[in-house]
């Protein structure tokens, strides 16, 4: 039988798996967002337009790691996701940073906003995530204003990919950091048929860029080793597994693209 949909059921949990330290998902704020927010803050100095009071949609927004960094740009940031409690999360940890930031329940296929409503749109480890992708594109090409701009990341689909988040942060329990299923493998996404997509979607990809792992293999398999013994939580890991732009695109990648009209 062939899986149709990720296992989304982690992102429910009944307590903040985002911000808190030793939890998995801060590993985004650790380790990913450095990387992926050095280049969207580049993409964004490089437009020479100011972005102060400027409307941005996070879609998928989870508990909000990468939309306060977007919010700290000046952006008026509005989140969404369909998951309740990461919702809640998002909009308390927003209200302690006192960050004017909108949140709200819905999903990346039915956008519940009005045509070209944001200046800018997000949505950073999602595509691999939803059931289908030419409706999240569709909805957030409607939604974006003529000459928006769209910001992504997502997982290609190689051997490499395969073997780290499906094989080693799956499915072999020597090393694993996720819950099964998690990711499938049929749910990535190669560069060349996200720029197709985005194409079809009225939007033209400008730069695609890799995020590559700041480290080798094996030192890879150690840091998750020590993980999984106990000697180290997600804090620990995450102070050492980080991400960094560059060209190599075999694992993630992340680009932009600009609504044509």
């Amino acid at each position: 039988m062939i899986k149709v949909a990720t296992n989304n059921t982690v992102y429910d949990a009944d307590h903040d798996i985002w911000w808190n330290p030793d939890a998995l998902f801060y590993m985004l704020k650790t380790s990913v967002n450095p990387a992926r927010m050095g280049y969207f803050k580049r993409i964004l100095r490089q437009q020479q337009t100011e972005v102060n009071n400027k409307t941005l949609l996070d879609v998928g927004c989870g508990g909000g790691i990468l939309a306060e960094e977007f919010s700290e740009q000046g952006l008026l940031v509005t989140g969404i996701d369909p998951s309740t409690s990461a919702i809640d999360t998002a909009q308390r940890h927003a209200d302690r940073q006192q960050l004017h930031i909108t949140y709200q329940l819905g999903s990346g296929e039915q956008l519940p906003f009005a045509d070209a409503t944001f200046d800018y749109v997000s949505c950073c480890d999602v595509l691999e995530h939803v059931r289908d992708v030419d409706a999240v594109l569709s909805e957030i090409s409607r939604v974006l204003k003529p000459k928006g701009i769209f910001f992504y990341d997502t997982v290609n689909r190689t051997w490499l990919s395969w073997l780290f988040l499906i094989k080693i942060a799956q499915d072999w329990p020597r090393w694993a950091f996720m819950q099964p299923d998690q990711h499938l493998y049929e749910r990535f996404i190669t560069p060349s048929e996200l720029h197709h997509k985005l194409q079809q979607n009225g939007l033209s990809n400008h730069d695609t860029r890799g995020m590559v792992g700041d480290y080798n293999v094996l030192k890879t398999l150690y840091y998750l080793r020590k993980r999984t013994s106990g000697k180290w939580t997600f804090r620990e890991l995450g102070q050492r597994m980080k991400m960094r732009e560059g060209q190599d695109t075999s694992l993630c990648y992340m680009g932009w693209a600009k609504k044509n009209t």
